[in-house]
């Protein structure tokens, strides 16, 4: 079996990960590393991109040993969606506040997928923001407005 690196799912994603990984961890070499018990600001970037690398080349090597072909088409919509739900909660959770911010999130990103139940992205839309304010403003303390009026 010859191996066809151009046309291999498991190789590019594996490579996908090994340079999300690399630019990672080159990007936190700028910080003190500290140590295990004393973490400096670079400690958990390098060790996660680490972690990242390590699967990336995992799945690379499997890839070059498997050789499984790319079925399919890509999914634009949901890629387009779900990066516009992304751009969308940076902006919005600096001008409307965290709540809306998060609506908006879950609603554009649910448009992304192949059925849209409007109910059922609603409740999830309240646990999850409910969950949110409940970690990061209640539990961590972080200085986030809830709404652009707060």
């Amino acid at each position: 079996m010859k191996f066809d690196w151009r046309n291999n799912k498991d190789f590019w994603s594996g490579f996908l990960l090994l340079f999300f990984g690399i630019g990672g961890f080159y990007m936190a070499l700028s910080y003190p590393f500290g140590s295990s018990l004393r973490m400096g600001p670079g400690y958990f970037p390098r060790v996660l991109a680490a972690i990242l690398m390590c699967f990336g080349l995992f799945i690379l090597i499997r890839g070059m040993k498997t050789n499984e072909k790319i079925q399919g088409v890509w999914g634009w919509k949901p890629l387009g969606f779900i990066t516009a739900a992304i751009v969308a909660f940076g902006y919005l959770m600096d001008h409307l506040g965290m709540i809306p911010a998060l609506i908006v999130m879950f609603f554009l990103s649910a448009f992304g997928g192949h059925e849209f139940k409007f109910k059922e992205v609603a409740i999830l839309t309240v646990c999850l923001s409910a969950f949110a304010w409940g970690v990061f403003i209640y539990g961590l303390g972080l200085p986030y407005r809830l709404f652009w009026w707060d």
